[in-house]
This record gives C-alpha cells, structure tokens and sequence, in this order.
C-alpha cells in the first residue's frame, strides 16, 4: 500500500511539474493574440504569432525538435523524481521515525530493571533503525563488552549504510541535471552551426532561437540540480546526527552490562557477576 501510494505520488509530482509551467506558458501566448501595436491599432493574428515565437520559453520546448522535446520532457522528469525523493526522505529522516519515543522509554525502562528479555520484546514490537541497534547489541550478550560494542558499531554503520542508498537517489537527480542541461546546450549550438552552414547568417531569429535552446535547456539543469544538491546534502548531515546519537544513546542503555553476566544454562536469565 505504501508502495502505491509513493508512485501515486511520483506521478502527481510529474504530471504538476511538466503541466504546470507549460499551461502557463500557453496562457500568456493565447493572451498575446490581442496585442496592440503602439498606436493601439490591433496586431493581426500573424503578427501576433510572429511575436510570440520569438524566443518563448513554449517555443523553446516545442520548436527544439524530437531531440530538444525528449531533454525537456527529461529535465521535467529529473526535477519531479528530486521532488519526490527529497520529500520521501525528508519524512524518513526524523526521530520520531528512526527512533520513537515508545522504544526508548521501553527500552530503558526494562534495563533499569535488569530485563534484558523484556527489552528485547520492546525492540521487536517497535521496528526501527534504533531497535536494530539495540537488538545487535542484545544478540552479543553474552559475550564481552568490547564484542557489544562492536555489534553496536557495526549496526550502526549499516543503517546509516541504508538510509544513505535513500538519499543517493536525490543526489543522482542533481548530477543528471546539469548533464541534460549540457547536453541541450551541446544541441543548441548544434543547431545554430547548422544554420549558419546553410546561409542562415541573416535569420537573426533561426540563430537566436537556437541560442535561446541551448541557455534554456543550461539553465532548467541548474534550476534541478541546485536544490537537489542542497536537499542532499542537508538530509546526509541530518541522517549523520541521528545515526550518531542513537549510537550514543545504545551505549548509554547498554553501560549496567559491564558488570552483568548471562548463565548460558538458563535462556534470557540475566545475573549479576560477583566482584
């Protein structure tokens, strides 16, 4: 069910994004076709057409050719799924998720009473990146405190490990960004070279349209991959944090086991070891 809902969620995010901006866009051309010249004579629809393919962000989307309409389509797919991951993972990272309030009140209430199995039952009941921690560590149990430890570490660098293949997704929508970008700019010269090779030096509109597609195309890549950078980024150092503390937080839990010995005759028997 969640599943359906993220790509419900995928494709609202698409289709706003691609429909948006283009229906604007075709608003502000249908509202051209009443211009008035600076007498205020009215501009005949030819002439209005004329204007309003000068160079307009419509024009540069649909006049670009097969090749220019994919990029575009492409930008606006890029910029959509950062969207979606940026969200996805902005409510994944937050402590009421990672590690919930009813774990750690659990948690720490039962080792207060020397409950390990109590404990465990709790992390069980409440899954999460916290009760993986403490679950690694409760698995090492009867070993040494040093061997805990390192369960803890290990745990800890693995849920980091997952939450990090999350946040790849955003940073490779900012990577792509500039990519297309260029690659739009790489076809608008293209196309302005193909111009002037066919004695197009004198269309000064063909050339400025071809140039217009290479800035636009520029200029969509960045508007991507900035935020999306930004977001990543913010999100790693966020996830880092908690990733940290819960580590802190588990070896805090854990301290009244350095004295504590399991009898390995009796299953989840926990007994104090004798100075």
């Amino acid at each position: 069910m969640n599943k359906i809902k993220k790509s419900m969620m995928a494709a609202a995010i698409l289709f706003g994004t691609c429909a948006a901006p283009l229906a604007a866009f075709n608003a502000i051309g249908q509202e051209a076709g009443g211009l008035t010249d600076a007498q205020g004579n009215a501009v005949s629809s030819n002439a209005a057409a004329e204007k309003k393919s000068g160079g307009g962000f419509y024009d540069i989307v649909f006049g670009s050719g097969i090749v220019g309409m994919i990029l575009w389509f492409a930008l606006f797919g890029d910029g959509a799924l950062a969207i979606y991951f940026s969200i996805d993972s902005s409510i994944l990272i937050k402590p009421e998720k990672l590690m919930p309030r009813r774990l750690m009140d659990g948690v720490t209430g039962a080792m207060s009473e020397g409950d390990v199995v109590k404990a465990m039952e709790v992390c069980q009941q409440n899954p999460s990146a916290m009760s993986n921690i403490v679950m690694a560590a409760f698995q090492h149990i009867e070993e040494c405190f040093d061997a805990i430890q390192e369960a803890v570490t290990a745990a800890s660098d693995l849920e980091q490990e997952k939450i990090q293949q999350r946040l790849n997704w955003i940073a490779v929508c900012g990577n792509l960004g500039p990519s297309l970008g260029l690659l739009g700019t790489v076809q608008g010269m293209i196309l302005t070279f193909q111009a002037l090779a066919s004695g197009g030096a004198g269309d000064a509109s063909a050339l400025a349209s071809s140039i217009g597609q290479a800035l636009w195309t520029t200029a969509g890549g960045l508007i991507v991959s900035i935020p999306a950078v930004t977001v990543f980024y913010s999100l790693r150092n966020k996830a880092n944090r908690l990733i940290l503390k819960m580590t802190a937080m588990t070896m805090e839990i854990l301290n009244g086991l350095r004295n504590v010995a399991v009898d390995p005759g009796a299953e989840g028997a926990v007994e104090e070891a004798q100075a």
